[in-house]
């Protein structure tokens, strides 16, 4: 593709989902975090609904695998991880955030071990896994204080992780609905989800709107119209482009506008230790990623651009299993097969 298309599409999406985290702070000062999470994916939910619409795309479920992959994309990817995440901001800055959240990718292979039967994990994943842990408790440490900073990525950790048991979960599922058609639903079930969260957790009221502000109303209405409905499609046109190795970059390239937009926009301070912390979450996601990465300039055996494998995950039949793409946000897709020559079928250019 036109490289100046690929560098505009990489750095709107670095800016997209990078200044989430941003966004998610002004929201923090004046709504309960869960409540905050809810009210952003009313609005995706009605976005990406809409788009569906428009495409003509089929939405109804049809099979048990659309309904369970609609719950765990639902249940785990929006509704659990959003609201661990929401609450996990709301005690350390949205730089940390941002970091703690690009461990994703170095969580999933250990996991999809102990989930897919055929799947087996290259020592370098497991190298990854542990430096990229590293990489946690030096962020964990870099206030010099274990209560508040450590509960909080205590909870992004745990949002994190259940990212990643929900993509490897929806690994295994055979679904029929098209991949839009999965956010749309996975969006309003999570929506609902954590509204209920919302109204049982002691903490928070529904009448906490109420003082909302405008900057409030704002981030509202960027995180849904811009860093999630936006975000995602300038991912998929990524992705469709440039394969999935490539486009997993935006997991470190996101977090770094978070940091220069947290300390422009919010004055955040971000330490040496912090920075530290971040650079071993890239050796770590390096790591998983050795043999995608060292292949990225020719084809990888048995993927298509737009079929990528779990990371650092390598399946005994790359015929057999559509792939889990990560993003830096927190949110997830399955790619769609591409149609290969060793699988059968002609090639598409």
């Amino acid at each position: 593709m036109n490289v100046n298309r690929y560098v505009f599409l990489f750095a709107a999406l670095a800016v997209a989902w990078g200044t989430a985290f941003t966004a998610i702070e002004i929201g923090l000062e004046s709504l309960p975090p869960i409540l905050f999470a809810a009210l952003r994916f009313d609005v995706a939910a009605v976005v990406f609904a809409g788009i569906v619409l428009a495409m003509g795309l089929e939405w109804r479920p049809r099979t048990n695998a659309d309904w369970i992959a609609i719950g765990v994309g639902g249940g785990l990817l929006v509704g659990a991880h959003f609201a661990l995440l929401f609450l996990g901001q709301s005690y350390v800055s949205s730089a940390v955030s941002a970091i703690v959240m690009s461990l994703i990718p170095i969580l999933t292979p250990p996991l999809a071990l102990a989930v897919l039967p055929r799947a087996r994990v290259r020592a370098p994943a497991v190298l990854g896994l542990v430096v990229g842990l590293a990489g946690i408790v030096a962020i964990a440490t870099a206030g010099g204080s274990l209560d508040g900073q450590a509960l909080g990525i205590g909870l992004l950790l745990a949002a994190a992780l259940s990212f990643a048991v929900g993509s490897v979960i929806l690994e295994r599922t055979e679904r029929t609905l098209s991949t839009m058609s999965l956010q749309a639903w996975a969006m309003a079930v999570g929506a609902v989800l954590l509204h209920a969260l919302s109204l049982a957790h002691p903490g928070e009221h529904i009448a906490s709107v109420s003082a909302a502000t405008p900057a409030t109303v704002g981030a509202i209405a960027y995180l849904g119209l811009v860093s999630t409905a936006g975000g995602f499609l300038l991912y998929f046109a990524l992705l469709e482009r440039v394969g999935a190795t490539e486009a997993s970059l935006i997991n470190y390239a996101a977090p770094v506008v978070a940091v220069v937009v947290g300390w422009v926009v919010l004055g955040e301070a971000v330490t040496l230790t912090t920075i530290v912390g971040f650079a071993l979450i890239l050796v770590g996601f390096a790591l998983c990623k050795i043999d995608t990465l060292w292949k990225t300039a020719g084809p990888v055996v048995g993927y298509g651009p737009s079929r990528p494998p779990v990371s650092g995950v390598v399946p005994a039949d790359p015929c057999a299993e559509n792939g889990v793409v990560v993003d830096g946000d927190g949110n997830v897709f399955v790619a769609v097969p591409s149609a290969d020559t060793r699988c059968g079928t002609p090639a598409a250019d």
